[in-house]
């Protein structure tokens, strides 16, 4: 019996150490990124940062007194921001792009409308590179279909151009690592365009989160909640034989959270992410696929016999400073719109759907500032609406100050699109650091790709790569960059008088052509 049982405990140890030995082994997955296993987390890998590049946390260029912009993607969200660039003073819309050259050309009419001179227009499935080589283009504005937004920014970067792109901007770690790169090898901004970042709530909560109103953040929420049914035919599809669209398509591929930024974003800011603080690891889980799988076979009239993404996915984010993070991502089943946002704090607590509201005690209201209206208040319950609104306007964010109102009428998502857009062009004009870096971009794009790995490892954990190679606790605390009021108003100055003449030319041109059609 002794004898048995001795042998049962060296199988036991050679099956261990075997599986040690194979569980330390270096894997790749199908995207192409290499990792192992370490004491049950999966671990990718950080590549070492290529000889002669730096970081370009902080990175402020020379002031542009106009910013020179090219368009590429005009379907469903380019449009907007063509329209909404020309409400800024000193900008000058240089080009337009699409693969369609009637949807190109159809965004003149905001160009007409705001008498600005016509744009050069660029199609096809290559017309971006053209754009890209010209030298009077300061930033490209990105707002294609997911697919190309990597190629498009890193053709742009090479030719030494800021970029912006629209969310996500990278579809995996190979990509966020190439953006990293080139960013940091041209001195170039590569800004993530993540506009939830600048709606009313989460700035204004911001500045609370960051005057110290909730004490110290421990977990935060965020989400992208959002019934698609009523958009899925309208997503650019690549010919008659596509049935599924390029979005629908993208999910029937690949699992996990494909969309993170739009709840990611806010929260991040909020949580000082690689500004002291870095998300450390995930654990990913999903619903098995019902809609998605129902939406295929709808269009395609087969049977669908594998849609990657679930339904809905769940990932929860634990960060170096211990602080948790729960994204979820649906754009399948029935529900109400809903981007969670979350703020759990020590000394109180912020929430934006389903009810928007905030929860201190009479004590921490009063220490934020504002008396509450009953000496009673207590955190067991949202504060009443006056007290909200007391505290809302002692933390008015100076962002909103400046731009909320001309937002509002502008538009774009309730406003939220142009003060992004101002922000962009201000930041350029007072050679200051952009709001969102590269490196924000990677952290709130990999989920989908960690995530997934994951999933596919029956929902282990997985540790993020340090995308900033070290240098996340240099920068202590998140914040937006401002001029001095006298510099700003300089600037400010410099615009204006450059659109008045910009818009002296513009009407000439189009009044001339009006009367060219006519004869």
């Amino acid at each position: 019996m002794k004898n048995f049982k001795f042998l049962l405990l060296s199988a036991c140890v050679a099956l261990a150490a075997c599986t040690t030995q194979k569980s330390s082994e270096q894997q790749i997955s199908d995207k192409g990124t290499k990792w192992n296993w370490d004491k049950g987390t999966i671990v990718v890998e950080t590549p070492e940062r290529p000889a002669g590049q730096t970081s370009v946390i902080e990175l402020a260029l020379p002031k542009m007194e106009t910013v020179r912009v090219g368009f590429v993607g005009l379907g469903m969200r380019g449009p907007g921001a063509v329209e909404r660039f020309t409400y800024i003073p000193g900008v000058e819309i240089v080009a337009l792009c699409d693969y369609e050259k009637e949807r190109a050309e159809n965004c003149q009419k905001y160009l007409q409308k705001a008498s600005m001179p016509k744009a050069a227009v660029y199609s096809g499935e290559k017309g971006y590179e053209e754009l890209c080589k010209r030298d009077d283009i300061d930033l490209v504005y990105i707002a294609t279909d997911w697919l190309h937004h990597f190629p498009v920014a890193m053709c742009a970067m090479e030719n030494n151009k800021n970029v912006a792109i629209e969310v996500p901007s990278a579809m995996d770690l190979k990509e966020c690592w190439a953006l990293i790169d080139m960013s940091e090898k041209t001195r170039k901004h590569c800004m993530i365009l993540e506009n939830c970042c600048y709606d009313w709530f989460e700035m204004n909560t911001l500045n609370m989160a960051q005057q110290g109103v909730f004490g110290e953040v421990v977990r935060a929420q965020g989400a992208y909640i959002h019934n698609l049914e009523p958009f899925w035919d309208h997503y650019w599809k690549n010919g008659e034989n596509d049935k599924l669209g390029w979005r629908l398509e993208y999910n029937m591929k690949h699992r996990g959270d494909v969309y993170a930024t739009h709840g990611l974003g806010p929260v991040a800011q909020a949580l000082d992410i690689h500004r002291g603080d870095r998300m450390k690891t995930l654990v990913a889980m999903d619903t098995k696929s019902v809609v998605g799988k129902a939406l295929v076979e709808e269009r395609t009239g087969q049977a669908c016999k594998n849609f990657r993404n679930g339904d809905h996915t769940t990932t929860l984010i634990r960060t170096e400073n211990g602080k948790v993070i729960e994204i979820q991502h649906n754009v399948m089943t029935p529900q109400p719109y809903n981007r969670l946002y979350q703020l759990t704090g020590t000394k109180g607590f912020a929430n934006k759907y389903p009810i928007q509201g905030y929860a201190l005690d009479a004590k921490q209201m009063s220490a934020s500032g504002v008396a509450p209206e009953v000496d009673n208040l207590n955190s067991h319950s949202f504060m009443p609406k006056k007290d909200m609104e007391a505290l809302v306007e002692k933390y008015q964010h100076p962002i909103l100050k400046k731009y909320g109102e001309m937002a509002k009428e502008v538009g774009g998502h309730g406003g939220m699109d142009f003060i992004m857009d101002s922000r962009l062009v201000y930041c350029l004009q007072n050679g200051l650091p952009l709001d969102m870096d590269v490196y924000d971009l990677a952290e709130w794009c990999c989920l989908a790709e960690l995530g997934e790995l994951s999933m596919d490892n029956n929902c282990a954990a997985v540790a993020f790569p340090d995308f900033t190679r070290g240098e996340w606790n240099k920068v202590k605390g998140y914040k937006h960059a401002y001029a001095s009021p006298e510099e700003e108003s300089v600037a400010m100055e410099k615009a204006k008088a450059f659109t008045a003449k910009l818009k002296e030319k513009g009407a000439a041109e189009w009044a001339a052509a009006t009367k060219e059609e006519i004869k």
